[in-house]
């Protein structure tokens, strides 16, 4: 039999033996060529031209992935490299030069990668399409289904997966050369060695490990910064020091519990999981914290997506710009839009500011509102009312002697509260009206921008009352019949850095002022979806992938060994419902001990996203508990089907009736 034909049988076989590892690089070659024709993609790129970032992130996003495919790759390879060794030792012992070995076992290792990549390719392009689906509904735009195959994204992904395999096979190949026949034949029976070789100090470090583990766990539940960056090394120091001392620290604690180590199968779960982690401890440690990666990025994708789409929903005006310029002129705006679209309604209006900030003052120390004046702003209720009617809002009553308060949903109550106060029951006017509050309205108002109606709330007063106060700012709203386009909005972005750029080119608006259009939010929110999220994402399900196939693979590797353990303990007497309880528990263990650790720190984490960004935008459906438990279901949808695959392949393998 020749090399070649040998190769492809091993390759064969190796797929077979290691499918969870061959599936794993065919869906990853599928996500790095579905992203990478997103690179490519001139539809998709010409939606906005805020998308032509979106390589610069697919490419930094896909370095990493890279970095962890590779990781994957050169730690499978050596995996099953100390697998074979004896294999490989038997072809030299029977003739064969070890440069000829070494070449078959790169061989067969290329021989996978290039039927994953092929594969992965195909499948990529439909994911692509998914893709690209999801991109098109962000922007609003019709999505037909057509196949495409761009042979640039092609390149790129074959670039990339010659890096990973040549990589990994260069190392393979050293380690090969370098070793004796002795050493191929016994490399088996090595693995990795503990990283504590005393036992004394394992103890030690396991029982200061935990130590570290309550601690950390209690400065991520307080929730600040400073405590949570404590908290996370400590539960880093925890992981490492856990998973090197755990082959010694349980037998230690069941050494001076002699009676629990014999209860049902306490003893023959907790030595297998012990003698596991003695040579893969510093590996699960790794996990853990790659686990820890993937929530935070799950949940961080999250976060984004909700918040741009928060700040989208906001701008509720088809068009809106303003000015503390009380002079400026608004009519180069006016003529454009009324050259270049429909126009259905329109209103320019001022707004003014009180001499106090009574209510500011109120609601920064009783909410999480943060001030941005000094002062209260004011509306007239004429405009407040001929707004409302702009944007299709029932009409907005206000008796005599009354003023309205308009402001977003999470300050609702605080005002309400505080109309109803001793010291706040009355609106003071120029110490000559008193106002009461007549109702708090709460519908999108353009309110989330420091330059919109009011900084998150604007009083609204009676116009002869509101008139009297200083104007700080005049507003332009204007509603069209179609949507502003990237262009158009563009155009008059251009108006209003010509109106406030002086004679000598320096831009010179008040950082008050600011300029709006509801379609170009939508485009923007779109845009950053695409930029941030999806590789986060990306990102998380790489990571998740590949760390759940190495414990796998581990896993599967010592299918023969169970087999023959169980045969053992079936002579014994053992039944067979206690094998299966015996396996389930040592498998359940053997999954969730990354994960735990994992929790500790995500958990905590992803809860305290409230507290870093701005009020309201976490609320309702969105709150931080309602991300956390997706977040938590995307990632356990994937590891259960990795953990069922492998359960059902032991169960069908070690406890098959023989």
């Amino acid at each position: 039999m020749t090399l070649s034909k040998l190769s492809l049988r091993n390759a064969k076989r190796q797929a077979k033996d290691y499918l969870v590892y061959f599936v794993t690089v065919v869906m990853s070659a599928a996500l790095i060529y579905a992203f990478n024709d997103l690179i490519f993609s001139k539809e998709l790129l010409q939606l906005s031209v805020r998308m032509e970032y979106l390589p610069e992130m697919i490419v930094f996003a896909s370095i990493i992935v890279v970095c962890i495919i590779g990781w994957l790759v050169y730690y499978t390879t050596g995996f099953m490299l100390t697998k074979r060794s004896r294999e490989l030792g038997t072809y030299i012992l029977i003739g064969l030069e070890p440069k000829q070995v070494t070449r078959l076992f790169m061989m067969e290792n290329l021989l996978i990668g290039t039927a994953a990549f092929v594969l992965g390719t195909i499948l990529g392009s439909f994911l692509f399409q998914i893709l690209r689906a999801i991109v098109l509904t962000l922007f609003g735009s019709p999505y037909r289904f057509g196949l495409s195959f761009s042979l640039k994204a092609v390149g790129l992904t074959l670039t990339y997966f010659m890096l990973i395999y040549l990589f990994a096979q260069l190392k393979c190949r050293k380690r090969i050369r370098s070793m004796k026949i002795y050493d191929l034949i016994y490399y088996e029976k090595r693995n990795e060695e503990e990283f504590i070789h005393k036992s004394s100090r394992r103890r030690k470090t396991f029982v200061l490990s935990i130590i570290f583990g309550v601690i950390g766990t209690l400065f991520l539940m307080i929730g600040s910064a400073i405590p949570s960056f404590l908290g996370a090394t400590c539960i880093i120091v925890f992981l490492y020091g856990f998973f090197i001392s755990f082959s010694s620290g349980v037998p230690a604690y069941y050494e001076s519990r002699p009676a629990n180590k014999y209860k049902r199968q306490t003893l023959l779960v907790f030595r297998t999981l012990s003698a596991k982690l003695a040579t893969m401890g510093i590996v699960m440690a790794t996990i853990s914290l790659l686990f820890t990666a993937i929530l935070i990025s799950l949940g961080l994708g999250m976060l984004f997506s909700r918040m741009f789409h928060f700040r989208a929903e906001q701008c509720c005006f088809d068009f809106f710009v303003s000015d503390t310029d009380t002079s400026v002129n608004f009519e180069a705006y006016t003529d454009y839009m009324h050259t270049n679209l429909t126009v259905t309604d329109e209103r320019q209006y001022p707004v003014y500011l009180t001499e106090d900030g009574s209510l500011t003052n109120y609601l920064e120390a009783n909410t999480r509102y943060t001030s941005f004046y000094d002062t209260d702003m004011i509306m007239k209720y004429s405009d407040y009312t001929a707004l409302r009617a702009m944007l299709g809002y029932p009409e907005a009553e206000m008796e005599s002697g009354q003023y309205l308060v308009h402001c977003m949903p999470y300050l609702e109550n605080a005002v309400r509260q505080y109309s109803q106060s001793e010291l706040y029951d009355t609106f003071v006017i120029y110490e000559k009206e008193n106002l009461t509050l007549g109702n708090v309205y709460t519908e999108t108002f353009n309110q989330y921008l420091w330059g919109g109606n009011g900084y998150n709330f604007i009083l609204v007063l009676p116009d002869h009352i509101a008139e009297k106060y200083t104007i700080h700012g005049i507003c332009y709203a204007a509603m069209t019949k179609e949507p502003i386009s990237e262009t158009q909005y563009y155009a008059l972005r251009d108006i209003f850095y010509q109106t406030n750029t002086t004679h000598d080119g320096i831009f010179d608006a008040d950082e008050y002022g600011t300029i709006d259009a509801k379609s170009q939010k939508k485009r923007a929110e779109a845009s950053e979806v695409a930029m941030l999220a999806f590789p986060l994402y990306y990102l998380a399900l790489i990571l998740t992938m590949t760390t759940v196939t190495i414990l796998t693979i581990h896993q599967l590797s010592e299918m023969n060994r169970y087999r023959q353990q169980f045969i053992l303990l079936r002579k014994l007497g053992m039944a067979q419902r206690d094998m299966h309880k015996a396996l389930r528990c040592q498998f359940t263990i053997y999954y969730a001990m990354p994960v735990i650790p994992a929790l500790l720190v995500s958990v905590p984490f992803i809860l305290n996203f409230e507290n870093i960004v701005e009020p309201e935008i976490l609320a309702g459906t969105n709150r931080p508990l309602v991300i956390l438990l997706i977040t938590l279901g995307l990632f356990a949808a994937i590891y259960m089907i990795y953990i069922l695959l492998a359960y059902s392949s032991l169960i069908r393998n070690v406890l098959s009736t023989p």
